[in-house]
């Protein structure tokens, strides 16, 4: 019974760890533009669609119960995924906005940013690479 209950506070322990990584908001390396939270913010509840510096930007999300999409929600936007669906869905019945684009995994967010300067991804800072240029971090 001991080993059994140690392995599973191994479990739940490498579980927290894994969701409280750092998650890494990523451009195309050729993209020099700066954000600040705000910025990030506007661009993912579609009240901007370009970088600050007036370059043209498309967020892409991680795809729906993935927990860096979740983490993203809550330190990027400050709501939790439950919020940002009834926003969304406000938005879209009146036509007033469309949500971001998802991708369904940390590798297709990188392909996606790595192929086009205007898109603007996140995913666990683990995961990003040579292909993208971090541009802020969220811890």
């Amino acid at each position: 019974m001991r080993i059994r209950t140690l392995i599973m506070a191994i479990a739940l322990l490498s579980a927290s760890a894994l969701h409280a990584e750092p998650l890494a908001i990523v451009v195309h390396p050729s993209n020099m533009a700066e954000l600040s939270g705000d910025d990030l913010s506007r661009l993912y509840l579609g009240r901007s669609r370009t970088f600050p510096n007036g370059d043209s930007a498309i967020p892409i999300n991680l795809a729906e119960g993935m927990p860096a999409r979740e983490r993203f929600d809550e330190r990027a936007l400050s709501r939790s995924s439950a919020q940002l669906k009834a926003y969304w869905s406000k938005l879209v019945f009146t036509g007033k906005g469309t949500p971001p684009q998802e991708a369904e995994s940390h590798e297709e967010v990188l392909k996606l940013v790595a192929t086009n300067p205007s898109i603007i991804g996140y995913l666990p800072a683990s995961q990003a690479d040579d292909r993208v240029r971090v541009v802020m971090q969220l811890d």
